[in-house]
């Protein structure tokens, strides 16, 4: 007879950073209900996803088996844990469970793609739980680099699992809740099953740093800049903007936010208490009649993002403001890898205006929001699991983070997307693997990563494009010659003759040669002016580019 069990699937963010998405199963196999922690997405580079607007787990498994799940429960408001909240609501239906500010956030997703905002919950913040199926969870708080981060104690009948979210062990957040270690300890007392634990820093070797030590940094930078100041973090970071605005205020600087994420995030935080008060600032439009020397702008796009002020400002104007020879940019954010190229792009666009560029290369300027090496110790001693499932990671980071619990004595397992482990026994076991991949979003479709979308966009990018259009009559004879059309071709090849000149007299060479049989079969037409095409252009300009066949037949 098959007993119930406990089990653990990430479908995104195991093996990678974003796109978090975590299933909690409990009950007999293949029948256990499911809660889902975060839905999370990434962010589209014109290498790999060229023209994507966001990217999110594939949650075909948990479509398919929707009927089971209870709840969707968000951590907290960084777009690679609640940005697909709505983007996949319509495919799940089930209520959304969040603290007061994410919920806020989460609602105002909803509300853009008009879905309903009183499918998200408001929960309070441990000890209150929420009951769905056989699992009763609760937010522990965290101090993160985002207000009202919390871990989830999540209890079962197999047992207690402690999700720790993203996370760091800040005595002094400036915003938002301080590291609690008793409130921790008193959550491992009464037993652990499973750490499921944020990976981000394991190589860091040295304690994280507190948010309050970048604050008197940032005012005597400021404080020592003769021309405007512009200064850049992430939107949802709001301790670090308010210690920005604070320390331009006390520099007599009037301040500008620029970017919808950055005044959307200090909304959502006024409205949700989490900030009781924040420098007064000014528009856009009143910053243009104050002396550039009396200004301090904060801006959005510390990631490189073309469209966000960041970007903007270093090619030009934004909002009617423009930077200048003297003026000082800080970024007072850390590079997500990946990102570096675009970053490189502004600082050097920056300097080519006389602009002066601090970045936190020297540390002064930013701390990281994640929990290094001996903080993960720590939180491994506090809970005391007897399990660590390190997430939130790239392979390297869960495998060492699984080697650093293993050194502690208790046993780490690295389960990627897609790796099902059974937690119910004295050891965790992979019971299964499912299918794994990513959803795009593409304008205002979404599509999946095996429907070609992508790839043949890539193929275009890399190839360029030829369209041969062939008209037929009703004798199956050509009726005139081929033509062509390129798309990010050369002009001209190696015979000096452009280019579309030599692909026409190819393929009409092949038309005029032809025979009957194959003039009247579009599929075997097709295929030889395909093949024509693109051995002639390899020719004349040593590639083979993607091609589009196009047969009128007049009948």
């Amino acid at each position: 007879m098959s007993r119930e069990r406990l089990i653990y699937l990430p479908l995104g963010g195991a093996g990678e950073i974003g796109m978090n998405a975590y299933v909690y199963g409990y009950g007999l196999p293949g029948k256990e209900r499911l809660i889902l922690v975060d839905i999370g997405v990434a962010f589209s580079d014109m290498d790999t996803t060229p023209g994507v607007d966001l990217i999110w787990a594939d949650i075909s498994w948990l479509r398919e088996n929707v009927d089971r799940l209870e709840a969707v429960f968000i951590t907290h408001a960084h777009e690679d844990h609640v940005g697909a909240v709505a983007h996949t609501y319509d495919q799940l239906r089930k209520p959304i469970y969040a603290r007061a500010f994410t919920a806020n956030i989460a609602r105002r997703k909803m509300a853009e793609l008009g879905l309903p905002e009183d499918a998200v919950q408001t929960v309070s913040a441990w000890p209150e739980q929420v009951q769905a199926g056989p699992f009763t969870v609760g937010f522990l708080p965290v101090s993160h680099s985002i207000p009202e981060s919390a871990a989830l104690v999540i209890d079962t009948p197999g047992g207690r699992i402690v999700h720790s979210g993203d996370f760091k062990l800040d005595p002094n957040p400036v915003v938002g809740e301080a590291f609690d270690p008793e409130l921790w300890g008193s959550v491992g007392k009464s037993g652990v099953r499973a750490l499921v634990c944020d990976s981000t820093n394991v190589f860091s070797p040295n304690p994280g740093r507190s948010e309050s030590e970048v604050g008197p940094e940032i005012e005597k930078l400021v404080a020592g800049a003769t021309g405007m100041v512009v200064a850049t973090t992430f939107a949802s970071n709001v301790a670090r903007v308010r210690t920005l605005a604070e320390a331009g205020a006390r520099a007599g600087r009037s301040v500008v936010l620029l970017g919808r994420a950055m005044r959307r995030m200090i909304e959502a935080s006024m409205e949700t208490g989490v900030l009781s008060e924040f420098p007064p600032v000014i528009s856009p439009e009143e910053a243009q009649d104050i002396p550039r020397d009396h200004l301090m702008l904060i801006v959005t796009g510390s990631q490189g993002e073309r469209r966000a002020a960041s970007a903007q400002l270093a090619r030009g104007k934004y909002r009617g403001l423009e930077l200048a020879e003297g003026d000082l940019f800080l970024f007072s954010s850390k590079t997500i890898p990946g990102n570096e190229k675009e970053v490189i792009r502004i600082i050097n666009q920056l300097s080519e205006k006389g602009v002066d560029v601090v970045d936190d290369s020297s540390g002064r300027y930013h701390v990281s929001g994640h929990a290094n090496r001996p903080d993960l110790e720590r939180v491994h001693a506090l809970i005391d699991p007897q399990i660590v499932i390190p997430m939130h990671g790239e392979h390297r980071h869960l495998r060492e983070h699984a080697r650093v619990a293993e050194a502690g004595g208790r046993q780490g397992v690295v389960a990627v997307n897609g790796t099902m482990l059974d937690l119910s026994g004295n050891a965790p076991v992979v019971a299964a693997h499912v299918e794994t991949g990513r959803t795009y979003l593409d304008g205002t479709v979404q599509v999946g990563a095996l429907d070609g979308v992508i790839r043949n966009r890539i193929r275009m990018a890399l190839n360029g494009h030829v369209t041969v259009t062939v008209i037929m009559d009703e004798e199956d004879e050509p009726l005139g010659e081929p033509w062509c059309d390129i798309i990010g071709l050369p002009e001209i090849g190696t015979s000096k003759a452009p280019l579309v000149d030599v692909l026409e007299e190819d393929l009409n060479q092949f038309l005029m040669r032809s025979n009957q049989k194959t003039l009247r079969d579009d599929d075997r037409l097709e295929e030889a002016l395909r093949r024509i095409a693109r051995q002639s252009a390899q020719t004349e300009i040593g590639k083979k580019p993607e091609v589009t066949v196009v047969i009128s037949r007049m009948r």
